[in-house]
């Protein structure tokens, strides 16, 4: 069996939730076995390990799991992004839309230096909006965005279309079409 299929029968699908007519891909089954979490980390740590790249950054929460274990891979530092209010000390903040509103993430404004290189990882590629909201914030601090990299990617939501829309590279292990 290819790695990404391994991966993907190590993702439990729960049908309506949170809400009829969703399939929920929960990873917690994927990070809970040892082989299929191996698998991950050294398949973006083979990805990543010929780039220049001087800090990897997790989306909270999930993308701490996987930036923080390729990050200890590469020998790079790892650079939580976080919802407002969540980061203890000085931070800068990006606002984005949601379907019903907004939403902020911040980032410590001494995680990196202007003209780093910076790859962002989490879990799960939906609609995007979280994920280009971190890219334009590592921006804001001056660094450089180098992949969006995530473990699935759900294509027909729309994310993927987003994301290089935006200008930005993206990468994911895996897909889930809508069924």
């Amino acid at each position: 069996m290819e790695i990404k299929n391994k991966i993907k029968s190590k993702i439990r699908n729960i049908h309506d939730f949170p809400k009829d007519g969703i399939i929920f891909r929960d990873i917690t089954t994927l990070i809970n076995d040892s082989e299929g979490f191996s698998l991950v980390i050294d398949e973006l740590t083979k990805r990543y390990s010929s780039l220049e790249i001087d800090a990897v950054a997790g989306i909270e929460a999930r993308g701490f799991i996987f930036g923080a274990a390729v990050a200890n891979n590469l020998g790079k530092g790892f650079i939580p992004i976080r919802k407002a209010g969540k980061l203890p000390f000085d931070t800068i903040s990006y606002e984005y839309d949601l379907e019903y509103g907004t939403d902020v993430v911040e980032i410590h404004t001494d995680s990196f230096k202007k003209g780093d290189k910076i790859l962002i990882l989490d879990d799960l590629l939906a609609t995007g909006g979280t994920s280009i909201a971190s890219a334009k914030l590592v921006e804001k601090l001056g660094g450089e965005v180098v992949e969006l990299g995530f473990v699935v990617n759900l294509p027909d939501i729309g994310g993927e279309k987003a994301i290089k829309d935006s200008g930005y590279s993206m990468f994911s292990i895996c897909e889930f079409e809508g069924e």
